[in-house]
């Protein structure tokens, strides 16, 4: 069973949040949709809902092509997109914080 991320959890489980979670901590690459897909571990059905309104939003860009697949990132230039990825790990620093005092504490 593969641990839930801090922001998955306060934003709740489903394949639109999972697959933002998976770009962001690898806002740095890109991935065929298939991969992004597994990573997140989201159903293709699921992953295309999701995947579609993420094109619409411009928050994912196609950056290249190897062979039949095309490879897609995280748009990082977008204003919205910048926040976002802002905003994911001001989350997981603080609910870290938490987690850290409420274990010293208990201790």
């Amino acid at each position: 069973m593969k641990e839930e991320s801090i922001f998955v959890e306060y934003f709740g489980d489903s394949p639109l949040v999972r697959i933002i979670n998976f770009l962001v901590l690898g806002k740095d690459f890109d991935y065929p949709m298939t991969e992004i897909a597994e990573g997140a571990n989201v159903g293709w059905t699921s992953f295309t809902r999701a995947w579609k309104k993420l094109l619409d939003k411009n928050a994912v860009i196609h950056t290249r092509k190897i062979g039949k697949a095309k490879l897609f990132k995280l748009n990082t230039d977008d204003p919205t997109i910048k926040r976002l990825v802002r905003m994911h790990w001001e989350i997981i620093r603080e609910e870290t914080s938490k987690m850290q005092a409420r274990q010293k504490a208990a201790a």
